[in-house]
């Protein structure tokens, strides 16, 4: 991987977050520059087949402006040749409960972009419509379990043939290296302004047989990288 040219789309990216202040710009550039499921998405084209996408806990759009900026890059003939084909976006929807990042969102896309919307929600309640692939990066947890297994089938029931749904989950299987992963995730929920609710985790062996029941073909993939962490990258393609 270019360590240049990731350096440089994290520029691009998080450039557009300045307009909401100093937390919004350095979360952004810290998410996207060290967190590697950012630079999976674009390595291995995980989102490249999909115009269409739908993130659910999309917190202030660091993912669309990630899309957005390797679309931009790559249109003036800057992608590395050993990548997958970059993304091209044409409709990001953005679901997000918490208004402080709503607000910082607005602030950074503006009211009337054209291809991005982020709007205040409750992703499992939201009208899911027909993307061509959902994400929900670290937020599945928030849900107590019934409720996810209702979303998840909905997200089945809302994506077409060869449709992607994204996630990321923490291994409740995999002992203190979750329960690290699991303070690190209560550290940053407190810093970005949101209060501590409980959170309802699972077995990776448990996550994948849901999905599969579902029709999901799944591909799990160790997202902890150099970290004593137990996240787990989920990439799942409808039969």
């Amino acid at each position: 991987m270019s360590h240049a040219f990731v350096h440089e789309l994290v520029d691009h990216a998080s450039e557009r977050f300045r307009a909401g202040g100093r937390f919004a710009y350095h979360y952004a550039r810290g998410k996207l520059g060290y967190d590697t499921i950012f630079h999976d998405i674009l390595r291995r084209g995980l989102l490249s087949g999909a115009p269409r996408v739908l993130d659910l806990g999309s917190g202030q759009g660091s993912l669309f402006s990630w899309l957005l900026a390797a679309q931009q890059l790559a249109a003036r003939g800057r992608w590395p040749a050993d990548w997958a084909p970059p993304p091209t976006p044409r409709a990001l929807r953005g679901i997000e409960l918490m208004d402080k990042d709503v607000d910082r969102a607005a602030q950074a896309f503006g009211a009337t972009h054209p291809v991005v919307r982020i709007e205040r929600g409750d992703m499992t309640r939201t009208e899911l419509g027909r993307p061509d692939a959902i994400t929900i990066l670290d937020a599945l947890h928030y849900v107590d379990h019934q409720r996810q297994s209702e979303l998840l089938a909905r997200i089945r029931a809302a994506l077409p043939a060869g449709g992607v749904f994204l996630t990321r989950i923490g291994d409740a299987s995999a002992g203190w290296r979750y329960q690290m992963g699991l303070n690190i995730d209560r550290v940053v929920t407190f810093a970005r302004g949101h209060r501590l609710s409980r959170l309802y985790a699972r077995p990776l062996a448990e996550w994948r047989a849901e999905l599969e029941s579902l029709g999901f073909e799944v591909d799990s993939r160790d997202m902890s990288g150099n970290k004593p962490l137990a996240n787990v990258m989920l990439y799942c393609r409808v039969r």
